[in-house]
Formats: C-alpha cells, structure tokens, sequence
C-alpha cells in the first residue's frame, strides 16, 4: 500500500501563488509516475499535471500551461506543484495521485480557494 498525504493548500487572492506538496510512504518508490488532480464542485476531475517516475517529462492541462509546475523530490518521496498567477476558476480540492502499472492510488486531497 501506498500512502499519499497533500499539504500547502489554502486561500490566496487572484493573482497570487501556491505551494502544494504530497508526501508518500508505505511501499511507494520513485517508480511510480505521479500526477495532481483537481476537483471543482459540480465538476468532473481534472488532470492538472504528469511527471514521469524519473522526472524528465511533465505534461500540463492547457489550463495551467506557463502557470503551473509539478517536480519531484525522489530522496525525499515527494511531489510539488507550483502554483502562479491563480485565478478564481483554480479553485478545488487538488489532489495526489501515483501509479505504477495496475496499482494506484490517491490522497485526501487539498482545498484551494482563489478569490478575493
């Protein structure tokens, strides 16, 4: 099993900026690809963003494209996401995801709220 833990989350004016952070443990290793989500009420999640197990490719939602940057920190077990510019439609609860061929598994998830 793969825990996974979402930090950094809060209010922030339009305009501002976030850092969100997952923590994994249990059998997690860097082999797990890793995305963040996002889930807005009355909408559908989201995939906001990718990176690959070791880091060399990310990809992006339009959405967020030139705003938003994942890493990863695989000493670490860690997962970030960099969150610029926000603007009141990036409000939701954003959350952690990793998979590794059939298994995956989520985090509870964050709130993040845009407005002023």
């Amino acid at each position: 099993q793969v825990q996974l833990v979402e930090s950094g989350g809060g209010l922030v004016q339009p305009g501002g900026s976030l850092r969100l952070s997952c923590a994994a443990s249990g059998s997690f290793s860097s082999l797990y690809a890793m995305d963040w989500y996002r889930q807005a009420p009355g909408k559908e999640r989201e995939l906001v963003a990718h990176i690959s197990s070791g880091g060399s490719s990310t990809n992006y939602a339009d959405s967020v494209k030139g705003r938003f940057t994942i890493s990863r920190d695989n000493a670490k077990n860690m997962v970030y996401l960099e969150m610029n510019s926000l603007k009141p439609e990036d409000t939701a609860v954003y959350l952690c995801h990793a998979a590794r061929w059939s298994s995956d598994y989520w985090g509870q998830g964050t709130q993040v709220t845009v407005s002023s």
